[in-house]
């Protein structure tokens, strides 16, 4: 129900812009496919944070739009992006329109200007980091952290810069976004199969793999209950014969 509620909200600020049918239902695809993305985890942490409900729906909708942007951006780049009818074409646009609304719906949140203008720049550092990733041939241990760091860890420090702001946890979510995008950036890595990581060799794959548990380990001695999903899915890749 709570990632439900969020995903509501996305579509109400989706369909208050009054976008032609066509562009709307192009724009509803990228949603679908960006779900269930980070929906249930922003909207239990603004929860853990104390956030009146309206306020955190916006700022969780935003963040989600920001996401799927992102997760368009990623499958377009990767030839993936199958969920629309001319990725190459459409793509762009579609993805200039989730990046647009993410910002309407933020301004709308209850966020100081300050916040939003260092919300774009994180935005600004994950997409250039992602440049660099495509045009990475060989990855090694320095690499591939700077590349997490830039894209994971700087976007979830990002989501709960803005997630949290004006609440007690606010002081908190830089280090424990960066932390938590760390670990499970790679993690979803290992699962995967993903050539930044099982390209590297022997020994730079346990340099990073140690790097990541010590980011999860941070995670859990925040003692945010919010987060116990997510280390339950990263900690077993992470320490796979514990």
């Amino acid at each position: 129900m709570s990632a439900g509620a969020v995903f509501q909200e996305t579509l109400r600020a989706l369909r208050r812009q009054e976008l032609p049918e066509d562009a709307e239902r192009e724009v509803l695809r990228a949603l679908e496919a960006g779900r269930p993305g980070p929906l249930a985890l922003l909207y239990a942490a603004g929860t853990e944070a104390g956030l009146e409900r309206e306020v955190l729906l916006r700022r969780a909708s935003g963040l989600f739009l920001c996401s799927c942007a992102a997760n368009l951006s990623d499958d377009l780049t990767d030839g993936e992006c199958t969920y629309l009818a001319e990725p190459q074409r459409v793509g762009p646009g579609v993805q200039f329109a989730l990046q647009s609304l993410c910002f309407a719906t933020l301004a709308r949140a209850d966020l100081p200007a300050p916040v939003l203008a260092e919300a774009a720049g994180r935005m600004v550092t994950a997409a250039g980091l992602q440049v660099l990733e495509v045009r990475t041939a060989t990855w090694t241990a320095p690499r591939f952290k700077q590349v997490a760091e830039g894209i994971a860890g700087a976007q979830w420090a990002l989501y709960l810069r803005v997630l949290w702001e004006g609440t007690a946890l606010a002081a908190r979510a830089a280090e424990v976004g960066r932390n938590l995008g760390v670990a499970a950036h790679v993690a979803e890595d290992i699962r995967s199969g993903d050539v930044r990581f099982h390209s590297m060799t022997a020994e730079d794959r346990s340099d990073v793999v140690s790097w990541a548990r010590e980011a999860a380990e941070a995670v859990r001695q925040q003692g945010l209950s919010c987060l116990e999903a997510v280390l339950r899915t990263v900690e077993p890749v992470l320490h796979p014969a514990a």
